[in-house]
């Protein structure tokens, strides 16, 4: 990714560069189909953007990640 992403990123959010890297660096390689790591994904993600994630919310973007409906193209979510 380009750094004007992670600018975008980090101008909507608060959320640095470096921090976006290291989540992704620890996520790396693992399933994302497998519920325990998606869950402590959403946990790690909420908590760097300072979010609070209802149970309710965790479940739907669990059963989006799922079901394949989660954007592919970042450019389109900024």
């Amino acid at each position: 990714m380009n750094d004007s992403i992670f600018d975008k990123v980090e101008a909507k959010t608060k959320v640095k560069k470096e921090d976006i890297i290291a989540l992704a660096k620890s996520v790396s390689g693992q399933d994302l189909n497998d519920e325990k790591n998606l869950r402590k994904l959403i946990k790690e993600v909420a908590k760097l953007a300072g979010k609070d994630v209802s149970k309710e919310k965790e479940e739907s973007i669990i059963k989006a990640v799922k079901k394949d409906k989660v954007p592919k193209d970042f450019k389109n979510i900024l």
